[in-house]
C-alpha cells in the first residue's frame, strides 16, 4: 500500500511538470510573436525615417533649405533611432548660420550615435559651433570627445590644437582687461579721493574766510567811542537843532548851560546889590569931594 501511494504520487507530479512546461512554452511562443511585431514596426519607422532623410539631402543638393528642414524634421519624429538625420539637420543650421539650432541637433545625434564614427562626427561638429561662437573652452572639451571616438582623425586635431592656442589668447586678454579694469577703478578712487581733499580744501578755505569777516565786523565793533562820538556828534547835534516852528516835546528839559529862573532871579538881585554899592560909593565921593563957591563973582 505505500509503494503504491508513492507511485501514484509521482504520477501526479509527472502531469503537474508538464502543464507547467507547457505553459511556459505558450507563452514563450507567444511573447517571441510580439518582439517580431515590435521589430518589425521598429524596422519600417526607421525604413521611412531613413527615406524621409535621403529626400532632405536631395533637398540640401538643390539649395532647398526649407523643403529640406521640414523632411528632416518629419525623419526625426518617424524614428529616435536615427541620428543621421539630425546630424543632416544640424549641418544645415550650420551652413545658415543658425548656429544655437546647429548645435541643438548635433548633440541629439551625438546621443542617438550607435556607433563611435557617427559620436565622433557629432562632436567634432559641436566643436565647430563652440568656435563660432567664441567659446573656446567648450570646443577643447567637444574636440577631446571626438578623439575619444577617433583618435586618428587629423582634421579634429588640428582643430583641439587651434582652440587651445586661441583659449589661451582669449585667458590673457581677459586677465589683462580685468589688470586695466583694476587699475581704473583705483585711479577712479584715487580721483574722487582728490576731488574729496580739494572740496574739504575749498570748505575750509571759505570757513577762514567766514572768520575773516567775522573778525572785521568785530574790529568795526572795537571802534573807540571818541572816534564814534566824533561822527554821531554832528548827527545828534542836528537832531537837536528844532527845525522852525517845532516845539520841544518835553518843555521840562532844559538845554545845555541854561540857567534856572531861580538863578536868574539871584543873579539880578546880586548885580543889583553891587549897582547899589557902586552908586553909594559915587555918591559918597561926590558929597565928599564938592568945592565951596566963593559968592565972589569972576
Amino acid at each position: 500500500m505505500v509503494k503504491e501511494t508513492k507511485l501514484v504520487q509521482r504520477e501526479r507530479s509527472c502531469i503537474t511538470m508538464k502543464k507547467i512546461l507547457y505553459i511556459i512554452f505558450v507563452f514563450g511562443c507567444f511573447g517571441f510573436a510580439q518582439e517580431t511585431d515590435a521589430e518589425k514596426v521598429d524596422q519600417k519607422a526607421l525604413q521611412a525615417s531613413r527615406n524621409l532623410t535621403w529626400e532632405g539631402n536631395k533637398d540640401i543638393a538643390e539649395n532647398n533649405f526649407i523643403n529640406a528642414e521640414a523632411n528632416y524634421r518629419r525623419a526625426i519624429s518617424k524614428s529616435n533611432e536615427n541620428a543621421t538625420a539630425s546630424y543632416n539637420l544640424g549641418n544645415a543650421y550650420y551652413n545658415e548660420e543658425t548656429y544655437s539650432e546647429a548645435f541643438g541637433r548635433f548633440k541629439q545625434a551625438g546621443e542617438l550615435a550607435s556607433s563611435k564614427s557617427e559620436k565622433h562626427s557629432a562632436y567634432h561638429n559641436m566643436g565647430n559651433v563652440f568656435m563660432k561662437s567664441k567659446e573656446y573652452e567648450k570646443a577643447v572639451e567637444a574636440y577631446k570627445e571626438a578623439l575619444r571616438n577617433n583618435p586618428s582623425d587629423e582634421e579634429t586635431r588640428y582643430n583641439l590644437a587651434l582652440a587651445k592656442e586661441l583659449l589661451k589668447k582669449q585667458q590673457e586678454e581677459e586677465k589683462k582687461n580685468d589688470k586695466n579694469e583694476e587699475n581704473k577703478d583705483q585711479e577712479d578712487k584715487e580721483e574722487n579721493k582728490d576731488e574729496g581733499d580739494k572740496d574739504k580744501n575749498d570748505e575750509g578755505d571759505q570757513k577762514e574766510d567766514e572768520n575773516k569777516d567775522k573778525g572785521d565786523e568785530g574790529d568795526k565793533g572795537d571802534e573807540k567811542p571818541e572816534d564814534k562820538k566824533e561822527g554821531d556828534g554832528d548827527k545828534k547835534e542836528e537832531e537837536k537843532k528844532p527845525n522852525e516852528g517845532d516845539k520841544p516835546k518835553d518843555q521840562k528839559q532844559q538845554r545845555p548851560n541854561q540857567l534856572s529862573p531861580q538863578q536868574i532871579q539871584n543873579l539880578l538881585e546880586a548885580m543889583q546889590n553891587e549897582e547899589k554899592k557902586v552908586q553909594e560909593k559915587i555918591d559918597a565921593q561926590k558929597v565928599k569931594g564938592v568945592k565951596l563957591k566963593n559968592e565972589k563973582d569972576w
